[in-house]
């Protein structure tokens, strides 16, 4: 995928402005605070259609306007689409296709595809289970679009068993009993789907997630990834039947995907704690650029590859390491200093006060 033209209009700092971006690597110049981040995560909204930085939409319309705009023309192949996402304050957000309206803003998904590294992305090893989910299940959309709709499925069945969990107030009588068999049949069904879903999305990553490690770290270097949620081996159903008791008692599912988690080792040692800074920071870019290749290799198509921020991150060996081992496809590199040799951008934009400076 290629993103050909990109335009903003009242996004962050942009009043308006147009970019036409490279195929191949687009190097993007500027002081700090004069937009560059904004100009990656506009490319990410149009993506995912919320952004990277965990802002909300609110937070990405220009101070005293009451919309946002951000338009691109996207080749995938022979494929050339305009793709639109209009952010308003007083109501629904409207995505366009080629003119054409879509009816949800989820319905975008597919039409381009990011990936995006950011100093934020540490979090990815250094946080909670939450974070490494999130990354899981972002990936698996990027595969295919009907893992977003098994997410939400699974969901709002968790909001619905937890609601029905908090009337309980710690007591169950038959007829709850059977309300609650119900929502465990629900929730084991389509967690059992996910679990699986995320489980084979693990095993695939792990072989490339080392390799990505190690081109960028200079050395091989075990590292592991580990998704075995303890329900799997006997599938959801009875987990939830055993956590019962506690469940009811603390009015909340204890046991499924949304509280599994995604172990991260290197050289034997948890990541998240026994990892150097150094370490976990080149774990959680191989990560990403593991899920890059993997969306490639079964989609056919390389997703835009945006790194923000990341050459001031990384010492100078692993940063001329990520350069010799960029993805095929279209880049942009985003930086406040100055670029380093290894570089070598095929275009370079200078962004000053939100706007291409001359």
């Amino acid at each position: 995928m290629i993103v050909r033209h990109l335009e903003l209009v009242d996004f962050r700092n942009y009043a308006a402005a147009t970019f036409d971006l490279h195929p191949g690597i687009t190097a993007v110049v500027g002081r700090n605070g004069q937009g560059k981040t904004n100009l990656a995560e506009a490319l990410g909204y149009l993506a995912t259609t919320d952004s990277f930085r965990g802002a909300p939409d609110d937070a990405v319309i220009r101070v005293g306007t009451d919309e946002a705009v951000v338009r691109a023309t996207v080749v995938d192949g022979e494929r050339e689409q305009l793709i639109e996402l209009s952010l308003s304050r007083h109501g629904r957000n409207r995505v366009q296709v080629n003119r054409q309206r879509l009816q949800r803003a989820r319905d975008l998904l597919g039409a381009l595809r990011v990936t995006v590294f950011s100093p934020d992305d540490l979090a990815v090893v250094k946080e909670g289970p939450g974070v490494r989910r999130t990354f899981l299940d972002r990936t698996l959309t990027d595969l295919a679009v009907k893992y977003d709709a098994l997410r939400l499925e699974l969901d709002r069945v968790v909001r619905q068993r937890n609601t029905l969990l908090k009337q309980l107030a710690g007591r169950l009588d038959d007829a709850d009993t059977s309300t609650l068999d119900v929502w465990d049949e629900r929730l084991a069904t389509v967690g059992d789907r996910f679990g699986v879903a995320r489980g084979t999305l693990v095993e695939r990553l792990a072989p490339m997630v080392a390799e990505a490690y190690a081109q960028l770290a200079g050395i091989g270097t075990p590292v592991e990834l580990r998704y075995d949620p303890p329900w799997r081996d006997g599938g959801l159903l009875a987990a939830l039947g055993a956590a019962r008791a506690d469940d009811v008692r603390r009015a909340t599912t204890t046991v499924g995907p949304h509280r599994d988690e995604l172990e991260l080792s290197v050289n034997g040692m948890p990541a998240r704690l026994q990892a150097s800074q150094g370490e976990q920071r080149t774990l959680a870019l191989a990560l990403r650029l593991a899920a890059h290749r993997l969306v490639t290799e079964r989609t056919g198509s390389a997703p835009v590859l945006v790194l923000d921020d990341v050459l001031s991150e990384l010492d100078q060996q692993r940063c001329t390491a990520l350069l010799h081992h960029l993805p095929p496809g279209q880049v942009v590199i985003t930086t406040a200093g100055v670029l380093p040799d290894a570089a070598h951008p095929d275009a370079v934009l200078h962004i000053a006060a939100g706007a291409v400076a001359g």
